[in-house]
């Protein structure tokens, strides 16, 4: 799995032993039943985490659980039974095409970080990519001759997406006259694409800091951040009737129901097919 699923799963069970320590100090990691599972949840619930956090910690125990019962350590799982709490699935915010553009316009390009922000943007919309793939990209992942990149999505899974000319425009200004110019590059950073002033790989804060800036600067009320520009891409090609099953493949969505979220999201479009297909909507 990826590393920050890693984590997080971590975190989850550091909830689950700080709980059972608290709360039931005499019972082993072996004797733990669902009543002391269900605690576990209600406490989580107390502090008002949202579903989607709770249905995420509660799947982290139940792959912790059925690694135990894998390798014997435990006999019968204690969270099979157990169900994530109802989820209501909100739509994405997304920018529109004419926004995009005006956060695009933002970027000061007299800055080497400027110009390195527009080539880094322009990819993470041209392509879709999760933020922690955009920062992870690799120069020798990099077929721009033939307008194709390949990513490292979740799960360390590999998948060649197109780019398009306008992203290999600016790719190709920022490594051959800004990236050239950094004084030193960390070790174990050479083939990153996109590097900080220091020579090191971006984090997913400094990209939120600069979408969040950019979006202030050009009068952008939508809050912004890093998968605002994969939901827009998205989006934007729904919208223009690109097929849903190039857009999972794009995306590198495992399901084809988690991309079909996007064609709830054009209510305008739905309404002008109705007025221009129905006979009787007025």
């Amino acid at each position: 799995m990826a590393d920050n699923t890693i984590e997080a799963y971590l975190h989850d069970v550091y909830m689950l032993q700080r709980h059972m320590h608290n709360e039931y100090a005499d019972v082993s990691i072996e004797n733990i039943t669902m009543v002391h599972l269900q605690s576990f949840l209600a406490t989580i619930n107390e502090l008002e985490l949202s579903a989607a956090t709770q249905s995420r910690i509660l799947s982290g125990i139940k792959s912790f659980f059925r690694y135990l019962l894998l390798e014997e350590i435990i006999k019968k799982d204690p969270s099979e039974l157990i169900e994530a709490p109802k989820q209501r699935r909100s739509l994405p915010a997304v920018l529109s095409i004419a926004d995009i553009d005006k956060l695009f316009d933002a970027i000061d390009h007299s800055t080497p970080e400027g110009q390195r922000n527009r080539a880094l943007l322009e990819t993470m919309y041209s392509c879709g990519l999760r933020v922690s793939e955009a920062v992870n990209l690799h120069m020798s992942a990099m077929y721009l001759d033939i307008g194709f990149i390949k990513v490292i999505g979740k799960g360390n899974k590999e998948r060649l997406v197109p780019i398009g000319s306008t992203a290999v425009t600016q790719i190709k200004l920022y490594r051959d006259h800004v990236r050239t110019q950094l004084p030193k590059i960390k070790t174990g950073h050479e083939d990153i694409l996109f590097l900080n002033r220091r020579g090191a790989t971006l984090s997913r804060v400094m990209i939120f800091m600069i979408l969040k800036e950019l979006a202030e600067k050009s009068g952008i009320t939508t809050n912004v951040h890093p998968h605002t520009l994969r939901h827009s891409f998205a989006t934007h090609l729904v919208e223009a009737g690109a097929d849903l099953r190039a857009v999972q493949e794009m995306l590198g969505h495992k399901s084809i129901t988690t991309t079909e979220i996007y064609t709830h999201l054009d209510r305008t479009y739905l309404r002008q097919t109705l007025e221009k297909f129905h006979p009787r909507f007025q």
